[in-house]
């Protein structure tokens, strides 16, 4: 790839050269993105796909990568992370966030303005877009449940915008999985609620997840999918497997369900984990466990390739 190329035609866009992505992800593992590129704002998104697509670069975008794994060898291509894509806007019962804001944040700017129906994300470490993408939920409530729409850059470069319906939600599924399109920006539809009871509610769920997840280790959340009838963690454990070490990377002896980081893991670590986890899972109680963390990225990193 030619950086000076790049450089010239993407400017002013921050940009990172071979840099690791281990710095960004929540597990503290990856390798190195080719291009690391941070716009500003969704025209400078839709720029860099444009000339992606011109020039037959691959690209990806990385939300706040917390449920994501990144291989050891890195990614190709252009890497693009949506940080600074961040507003949140409210207006009467409607509150509209760029695919770069915290889902956490949002459920608090919610709470300022009063608005009920994001209480159940106070707690989960995603990214708007990523939260759309994989329609996030913890406690009973999920994505599908408050979205009215949202803004989605498509791979052709056209911007679309799709309804809740259009979304094709499903458990941790969204249509944009399929189309490859990148969230630009959510719009939820809430509804009056009580301060101090909403208030309430979240301090809760907070006590909650700090009480029973591993938040003092570097993680990937919830690893597995639920299977249905059973619940992960159990299954882990009755296997036998929880606080069971490989590598830097441990299944959490206080949440089975998770896998932490506890000693210079690596991605290579975690992912031959998993795949020990799901075959001692399949082998001992018949149960396939899917993954919820995204895994990607290559084996090897090759830079000549």
């Amino acid at each position: 790839m030619n950086q000076m190329k790049i450089e010239e035609v993407l400017a002013p866009i921050q940009m990172l050269f071979e840099e690791p992505l281990a710095n960004y992800t929540y597990t503290k593992t990856g390798g190195p993105a080719e291009v690391l590129a941070f716009p500003k704002d969704k025209d400078e998104v839709k720029q860099i796909v444009d000339f992606a697509r011109e020039n037959n670069i691959s690209w990806l975008v990385l939300g706040n990568a917390s449920n994501l794994i990144v291989r050891d060898g890195g990614i190709r291509g252009i890497v693009i992370m949506l940080n600074r894509l961040d507003q949140v806007m409210v207006l009467e019962n409607q509150v509209t966030a760029l695919a770069g804001a915290k889902l956490i944040d949002t459920s608090y700017e919610a709470l300022n303005h009063t608005l009920s129906g994001l209480e159940f994300a106070c707690g989960i470490p995603g990214s708007i877009g990523g939260a759309v993408f994989m329609n996030a939920g913890a406690y009973g409530g999920e994505i599908a449940h408050v979205l009215e729409s949202a803004e989605v850059l498509l791979p052709d470069g056209t911007i679309r915008t799709f309804t809740n319906q259009e979304l094709d939600f499903s458990y941790r599924h969204s249509v944009v999985q399929e189309n490859h399109g990148v969230v630009l920006s959510a719009t939820f539809v809430l509804e009056k609620g009580e301060a101090q009871k909403m208030k309430a509610q979240m301090d809760e769920l907070t006590d909650l997840r700090e009480s029973k997840q591993p938040l003092e280790y570097p993680s990937c959340g919830s690893v597995f999918k639920r299977p249905e009838g059973h619940f992960t963690g159990k299954l882990i454990q009755d296997a036998g497997l929880q606080g069971l070490i490989w590598g830097g990377a441990q299944i959490s002896e206080k949440h089975a369900g998770f896998i932490v980081n506890i000693n210079h893991a690596t991605a290579t670590d975690y992912i031959e984990l998993i795949a020990h986890i799901q075959k001692e899972i399949l082998a001992q109680f018949g149960v396939v466990l899917e993954t919820e963390v995204r895994i990607i990225g290559n084996e090897v990193f090759n830079s000549e390739k």
